[in-house]
């Protein structure tokens, strides 16, 4: 069907060629050109049958830019589209607005030629522009709108309540982001961006068995966040020209949604810091929730295997906790009895650092007696 709409559209062209051009060839040539030939008619069908099988030979061509046209329009998004017509129309109104001083001037090439190229290269920087600009010029409207809703940022308590959650690819594998929604203790709009989506995808086609199974477990939890309507789960789809590293791209929108990053990612984390973008780090928030544990208070440990220091042993809470006791490098698959003398807290985790009692070792010691 579309070689035929092709092949029509070029006899038509021809056709229309012929009615104009023909006349001006007959009077060029230098011999008397029969009257059959001198016709309305006949310069239609002429031309119109040149056009046909030129379409035969160009038509495949075509088909080929039709094609990267369709698929061109299919992929693009829809607001890079939307603001980059914008862009161009106002650099069209500016362009208008010059021209009409050009054209007042009345001087050949200034006031013929000039407007021509100024509107092009003004409807050409106007589109462009539009399009580069797009992710700043949207956030500033939501900024405005989100302010006088106030509900973007809000003051609890004299600190800042973020509306925006911008998830890493290290949260949504991880997991507990969806029982910490659960709980209600996580409230606004979770942001997941395309280029998070596709290393998602990335990582569950791997060949590696365990980065395949995470990426799975991590495009399932967005299923689920997405299907839920207790959660508001937000697509951002960004310009395709943007070339930068996924992290830096993450802490550049949680700039411009004015939003929180959410990471289990340390370095990353470290960067957003640096940057002054707020982090909520579920790592944190875990470690926040264990136990207090103080020095002085004692608890019962099995030393499961030996520590990194001389005569050091290694064990383990039911929450994941690394304890590390002092001269317990001897009593490795022993429970013993143990005070703590101090503890580290960090965002990879917390260690605590104990000794035997005493009483223990009083005890240990007489039955070995």
């Amino acid at each position: 069907m579309a070689r035929k709409v092709i092949r029509f559209i070029f006899v038509i062209i021809g056709a229309a060629i012929g009615y104009y051009l023909l006349p001006f060839i007959y009077q060029a040539v230098p011999f008397q050109v029969p009257t059959l030939l001198n016709n309305v008619v006949v310069h239609f069908i002429i031309f119109g049958l040149i056009f046909y099988f030129l379409a035969a030979l160009v038509e495949d061509y075509i088909l080929k830019l039709i094609h990267r046209g369709e698929d061109f329009l299919t992929n693009l998004n829809l607001s890079y589209l939307i603001f980059g017509l914008v862009g161009m129309i106002l650099g069209l109104i500016l362009a208008w607005l010059i021209n009409l001083t050009l054209i007042g001037l009345g001087i050949p090439f200034i006031s013929n030629v000039l407007p021509v190229i100024v509107t092009a290269i003004l409807a050409y920087f106007g589109f462009r522009i539009g399009t580069d600009r797009r992710e700043e010029i949207q956030s500033l409207f939501n900024s405005r709108q989100n302010k006088s809703e106030d509900q973007d940022v809000r003051l609890v308590d004299e600190k800042v309540f973020h509306e925006y959650k911008v998830l890493d690819t290290s949260a949504i594998i991880d997991g507990r982001i969806k029982d910490v929604l659960d709980t209600g203790f996580l409230e606004g709009n979770l942001v997941v961006t395309n280029y998070v989506l596709q290393e998602l995808q990335h990582i569950a086609d791997s060949s590696d068995s365990l980065k395949r199974e995470k990426g799975r477990r991590g495009l399932d939890i967005l299923n689920e966040l997405q299907n839920n309507p207790d959660f508001h789960v937000q697509m951002y789809e960004e310009s395709p020209k943007r070339d930068k590293e996924v992290d830096q791209k993450l802490v550049e929108l949680a700039k411009e949604l004015d939003g929180a990053l959410v990471t289990n990612d340390y370095n990353l984390n470290k960067v957003a810091e640096f940057q002054n973008v707020p982090v909520l780090n579920i790592n944190d928030l875990a470690n926040s929730l264990k136990p207090v544990v103080i020095a002085g208070e004692e608890m019962s440990i099995q030393v499961v295997k030996e520590g990194t220091e001389r005569e050091q042993g290694v064990g383990y809470l039911t929450d994941g906790t690394m304890v590390i006791v002092e001269e317990g490098k001897n009593y490795i698959l022993e429970t013993l009895d143990v005070v703590v003398t101090s503890t580290i807290q960090t965002s990879a985790g917390r260690m605590i650092f104990t000794k035997p009692t005493d009483q223990w070792l009083t005890q240990r010691h007489s039955e070995t007696d």
